[in-house]
This record gives C-alpha cells, sequence and structure tokens, in this order.
C-alpha cells in the first residue's frame, strides 16, 4: 500500500504491516461516532506513512460491511422478508418493511452527494477538507452537535417504530460523512438523538443504513485501489480487509452493549480532545504535513 512519496515506497511486508494497521484503525472508528476517515488520515500521517488516499480506504471498509453483515444477519434476512411481502401484498405496515424502506430511503442522499462528487470534483482527494486542520475542526463541531442530541435528544422510539421520514433524517446527516471528521455512524447517531431515538436503537440503524452507503463506496473505489497497489499485488489489501473485519465485528459489539447502559459524552469529550490536540499539532507541523 504505497504511500504518498513513491521513493519510499514500502515492500510487501511492511506494506502488509501498514494495511493491518489501517484496518484495525478503520475496524476500530467505523462503527464508533469518531470518524473513520479522519483516523484514517491522521493515524498513516502521524507515522510518516503518508495519506492512503481515499481509494484504499474505502476498499478497506469493505472489511467493516463484512463485520456488519454477518454480524446482523438475521435483521437482514427480516428486511428481505417483509420487504418481499410488502411488495407482493401490500404489507407495508410492517416494521420489517418499514426498516427496508427507511434505509433505501436513507441510502439515497449519501450515493447522490457521492456520485457528484466523483463526477464534478476530481481534486476532492486533495482538496481542503481532508487538510489536518479541517479535520480538528470539523471533529469539534460534531463533538458540540452531539452533545446536544444527548441534552434535547427525547429517547422513545424503538426501531419497530421507524418510518421512511426518519431513514431520510438520518440519511440526509449521513451525507455530511462525505466530510472526513463528521464520522457516518457519528453523524447518524447524532440525527437519531435529536430524532428522539433510544440509544441502542439508534447505533442498530446506523449499523444497518451504513451497508449500502459504504459498500457502494468500497466497490466503486476496488479497481483504483487495486491499480494504487499494483507492484505489491492484492495481499495488503486483503490483510486491510481481513483486520478491519475483525475488529469491526468486535467494535459493534461493545457498543451495543455499551449504549443499552452508558450516553455518547465519552464520545463527545474524545472528539473534543482529538480536535484540539490536532490543531495544536497542526500549527506545529511543517506546511507540508498539512495537505
Amino acid at each position: 500500500m504505497p504511500p504518498v512519496l513513491p521513493s519510499q515506497a514500502p515492500g510487501l511486508l511492511e506494506a502488509c504491516w501498514q494495511a493491518l494497521v489501517l484496518g484495525v484503525v478503520q475496524g476500530l472508528t467505523e462503527f464508533l461516532p469518531i470518524s473513520s476517515t479522519a483516523h484514517l488520515k491522521v493515524v498513516p500521517v502521524l507515522l510518516g506513512w503518508g495519506d492512503p488516499g481515499v481509494a484504499v480506504t474505502a476498499v478497506i471498509q469493505l472489511g467493516s460491511i463484512t463485520a456488519v453483515v454477518l454480524y446482523f444477519r438475521r435483521d437482514l434476512l427480516d428486511v428481505g422478508v417483509g420487504m418481499s411481502r410488502a411488495f407482493r401484498h401490500g404489507q407495508w405496515r410492517d416494521p420489517s418493511a418499514r426498516l427496508g424502506l427507511a434505509m433505501a430511503v436513507g441510502t439515497l442522499p449519501i450515493v447522490a452527494a457521492g456520485s457528484a462528487i466523483k463526477r464534478f470534483w476530481s481534486g476532492y482527494e486533495t482538496s481542503v477538507l481532508r487538510s489536518i486542520p479541517s479535520i480538528a475542526i470539523v471533529s469539534i463541531v460534531m463533538a458540540l452537535l452531539l452533545a446536544c442530541a444527548e441534552v434535547v435528544g427525547r429517547r422513545r422510539k424503538e426501531l419497530p417504530q421507524v418510518r421512511p421520514i426518519d431513514g431520510l433524517v438520518v440519511g440526509l446527516a449521513q451525507m455530511l460523512a462525505i466530510i472526513p471528521g463528521v464520522s457516518r455512524s457519528g453523524s447518524t447517531l447524532t440525527a437519531s438523538l435529536f430524532d428522539g431515538w433510544q440509544r441502542p436503537a439508534a447505533a442498530r440503524f446506523s449499523f444497518l443504513l451504513g451497508i449500502p452507503a459504504i459498500t457502494l463506496a468500497g466497490l466503486v473505489e476496488l479497481k483504483s485501489a487495486f491499480a494504487a497497489s499494483a507492484s505489491l499485488g492484492p495481499l495488503p489489501l486483503l490483510v486491510g480487509i481481513l483486520s478491519a473485519a475483525v475488529v469491526s465485528w468486535l467494535a459493534i459489539a461493545w457498543l451495543l452493549r455499551f449504549l443499552q447502559a452508558h450516553s455518547t459524552w465519552v464520545f463527545v469529550a474524545y472528539r473534543l480532545v482529538f480536535g484540539v490536540a490536532l490543531l495544536v499539532w497542526a500549527r506545529q507541523a511543517a506546511p507540508a504535513l498539512l495537505n
């Protein structure tokens, strides 16, 4: 998995090690509301590896998708059965059918935004949005929004009560995750809490809603990612995907248990500290590291 500077391109063993670390970072941060994109940008830069790029990070996310699909396989099967019955018999009041419809509606905004960026913003990967100062500021802003959601959220709704309009509200928040530092899980969890969801139900819907979006992003970038590591073959990417899958499974299980009895204040605090630390580091770093 080559870093930014080709003269320092790693060998196969080093590339596999870097991919393993990136997979662990991805797995730990994809489903916690702290932004996997930000950490996948920042951690390699701090380690001197350079930015792995949008394509590589998107493909490694396929490991997280593998984990969430396996973890929620029964839920997804229920959604499939419910949607089938709804199409055949018009049973759209069935909770599983409504959940499937909410997932479909909620996926549309980020697909539209991602397609527009892919087609019309060729310089997105090197834009100011992916700079360290930008990630720091966004992390702080999202921490404050999550704190507000904790304070004002009524926490009454459960997953069987989900409606398409809930999917749209959370889906619009998910669309913001194209900005590094926002956090897909963080933005959807925040929107769900504002929308009156209980914490475990909000997290569960966030996980399910992310399946189509992250899968599409990974598949779209698959060709570019393999091309970027063509000299080393597919092994580094496969190592990254596998490590992301294992760690993602553990992170999902932990977060669902955690939110049964705890609030999200620990993530608010982490994001504030993370954002401030990045601002301090960016202020002291060489200009070349800020891009």
